[in-house]
């Protein structure tokens, strides 16, 4: 067919060009010519090219190519090429005959025979065993046919390979309880199998076999089932553009050598259960549109998924990743289960479409293992990603926030509706992180619509690459660094090395660059101290650790600011003990709170700087005044602290203010602390709690006479940390524990 309509189309010409000598003429008429032949024509002429000319397969024909195989790379391949076998039970004599002879030179003793089945049809049911030699699970015995290097080659998996025959017919036979177990055999096929366009209307059963050569089905068609349980594949073997038109089965499977299923296509229900890949596995590109089983598969090489498509369920539970995990850009329409899957190293979602349910319980991921979900296509209302409560979050990775903003939002508002409020709010840390290297960048980033050739040279480009951005930028100004990639002499591995060191802005004033500098430093400044001390309100115990540790200093503080006077001529001092007993609650308070601190916080250290930076200057240098300058003054004696001693009672203080009322009725409520009595250094602490914590055992306040401004001064200074402590505190409380604020669930 193919022949006569190029020879239509070659004549058409002819004419044309003897009709006239016009060479636009002569070419309408051949267009117009082949555009009837090809419409008139019973078979297009794309598809006749495409689809070689098939012959059918005789027993003649079947001698004759036996008696002359090929050679490729060395090794004798049967061609049975560009043929149609016809194998369906009404031609069974012609089948017999066809498996023995084919059988017999494939199992000649000396160096191995392939056969090459590409571009056949092969019409009924084909059996790889009826080709292959038959070999014992375990033994010593071994035909003699193989040679060392296959004997060793068989040798190796063995054992495991009757380990998993003998579970696979306990767990997935799906034979009649009376009939008798299959003989625990492998067929074995010596050379290499070439399939290549090769079309299987029937059955293909390459169950049980182990191909010690390569495999090369690119583009293979499987129009009925197709059947490659308990297979073990030696060498490389290539599936790339398979069309599975019915169910695939690759049940307990071995994949020794890389394998490519590049762009193949799944039409039916596919089954990799208890299958191994011992090295890379290509998936991407592929389409799965029935579900698909890839239950307890191990994966010890990397697994390429990237750009694949599921139009039906996923099933990866109970597999385990050993390498890097590829699912970018690929597309879940429905269910995805990882459910007690194992990765062990990064598992690459960026770009991919989530549009049903994600579910990742009980999933372990070793040390250095994580999601990488930049780019990812979430929609909270339509789909779901499910996980451990309090390890799913910690496991996402997002390494930047320009283009991320709406993927965390989603992911969020997915845990709370989940209920998951340490997993939304571990969310939102890490979106607020990311933002304080936003802000960081700004400060200390260079403009690349500004910087000077010589500032972009130090950053890291060439000089070849500055000169380049700055002729770029005068012609149109860069809107994210990202652009950089379009100059053609800044090269991907440039980019990446200069990114974070690098901001894309607009030119300003110098006035208005400085106005503009100051805020975002005094908005990382803040930023900062929130993810420190509090994690963005994410972690109850890291505030409460924050405030032990304040309230302790600052109670020691008091207390010796009001016990420790002076020395000489008559001592103002505290007794041994009491100072044994000060110390003594001062370290376990603080001991409490650096444990929490150190429990809770990312960088525990930083944390303890930024507290010391609060609580340790100013009243460090106020108390140091202090002592400087000496005590002058009547009441020495008597202690600057007061309290109400018409009560005792557990107080809530926020709106309390640090000083005893001016009104003298109330001036008679309030009594010195005395210090005479033993456990009287315990009022410190409590004026602590009181001032910082707000709420305390009693109202206990500075006196209103000949009271140092410099002890008013520490007061307030505490006072006012109270007030941002308290809020903090309550913010934390509202977003950890679950209805205390219902309006954070509709962020």
């Amino acid at each position: 067919m193919e022949h006569t309509v190029i020879d239509s189309l070659v004549a058409a010409s002819s004419r044309a060009i003897a009709v006239s000598r016009k060479p636009l003429y002569s070419l309408l008429l051949l267009i117009l010519w082949a555009m009837v032949t090809l419409t008139t024509s019973p078979q297009p002429l794309w598809a006749a090219i495409a689809q070689p000319d098939r012959f059918p397969l005789t027993l003649e024909l079947l001698q004759e190519r036996l008696k002359t195989p090929l050679q490729s790379d060395g090794v004798r391949i049967l061609d049975l090429s560009r043929l149609t076998i016809d194998l369906r039970p009404e031609n069974a004599a012609f089948r017999d005959q066809f498996y023995s002879l084919v059988q017999g030179q494939l199992q000649r003793p000396g160096s191995p025979v392939g056969l090459d089945l590409s571009y056949s049809q092969i019409q009924g049911e084909f059996k790889i065993s009826q080709l292959g030699l038959r070999a014992p699970l375990y033994g010593q015995s071994l035909s003699p046919i193989f040679t060392p290097a296959e004997q060793t080659q068989l040798q190796r998996d063995r054992r495991l390979l009757s380990r998993l025959s003998t579970l696979s017919q306990s767990l997935l036979s799906t034979s009649d309880a009376g009939t008798p177990p299959t003989p625990l055999q492998i067929t074995v096929f010596r050379g290499p199998l070439k399939l290549i366009q090769t079309r299987f209307t029937g059955l293909a059963d390459f169950t049980n076999t182990f191909f010690l050569n390569r495999v090369e089905a690119q583009s293979v068609q499987f129009a009925q089932l197709s059947d490659w349980s308990q297979a073990r594949l030696s060498q490389n073997a290539s599936f790339a553009g398979a069309t599975f038109e019915r169910e695939a089965r690759f049940r307990s499977s071995i994949f020794f050598a890389k394998t490519e299923f590049t762009q193949s296509q799944w039409r039916g229900a596919v089954n990799f259960q208890n299958s191994e890949f011992q090295a890379t596995a290509n998936f991407n590109q592929a389409l799965f549109q029935q579900p698909t089983n890839f239950m307890r598969v191990q994966w010890l090489g990397n697994a390429d998924f990237a750009q694949a498509h599921w139009q039906d369920q996923a099933i990866f539970t109970k597999d385990t990743f050993n390498q890097s995990f590829f699912l970018t850009d690929a597309v879940f329409e429905k269910t995805v289960l990882f459910r007690e899957a194992q990765f062990n190293r990064p598992v690459n979602l960026r770009g991919a479409s989530i549009l049903d349910r994600a579910e990742f319980g009980y999933t372990g991921f070793a040390k250095g293992a994580y999601l990488n979900v930049p780019g990812l296509r979430f929609d909270s209302d339509r789909a779901k990603i499910i996980g451990n409560p309090g390890q799913i979050s910690r496991v996402l990775s997002v390494p930047t926030l320009q283009g991320n903003e709406n993927l965390l939002r989603e992911l969020v508002r997915n845990f709370r509706r989940l209920e998951q409020i340490p997993d939304a709010n571990q969310l939102e840390y890490m979106r607020e992180r990311l933002r304080l290297r936003e802000l960081r960048q700004q400060l200390v980033g260079i403009n690349i619509n500004t910087a000077p050739v010589a500032q972009l040279v130090n950053v890291g480009f060439s000089k070849t690459q500055a000169e380049a951005i700055a002729q770029r930028r005068t012609l149109q100004p860069f809107r994210s660094t990202a652009d950089l990639l379009i100059v053609g002499s800044v090269d991907l591995a440039t980019y990446i090395n200069v990114r974070d060191r690098i901001i894309a802005k607009e030119a300003a004033a110098p006035s208005l660059e400085a106005l503009n500098r100051l805020s975002a430093g005094l908005s990382w400044l803040g930023l900062s101290q929130l993810l420190l001390l509090t994690r963005y309100g994410t972690d109850f115990w890291l505030i409460f650790g924050v405030g032990l540790v304040a309230s302790a200093y600052f109670g020691v503080l008091f207390w010796l600011v009001d016990r420790w006077r002076r020395v000489t001529p008559k001592p103002i001092l505290p007794t041994l003990s009491e100072t044994v007993w000060v110390l003594t609650l001062f370290s376990a308070l603080s001991l409490w709170g650096l444990i929490s601190i150190f429990r809770a916080a990312d960088r525990p250290w930083l944390t303890i700087a930024s507290i010391g930076a609060l609580i340790i200057p100013v009243p460090a240098l106020l108390t140091i005044r202090l002592y400087k300058t000496g005590r002058y003054h009547p009441l020495m004696d008597v202690s600057y602290f007061t309290e109400e001693g018409s009560l005792r009672q557990l107080r809530i203080l926020i709106g309390r203010l640090p000083t005893i009322p001016r009104f003298e009725m109330f001036r008679e409520r309030y009594i010195p602390l005395l210090w005479d009595r033993r456990w009287s250094w315990l009022n410190y602490f409590d004026f602590s709690l009181n001032n910082f914590l707000k709420f305390g055992f009693n109202d206990i306040r500075l006196r209103d006479e000949h009271l140092p401004g410099l002890i008013t001064a520490i007061v307030w200074y505490q006072w006012s940390l109270g007030i941002l402590y308290i809020a903090l505190l309550l913010w934390t409380l509202s977003r950890t524990i679950p209805g205390l604020n219902l309006l954070i669930y509709f962020k």
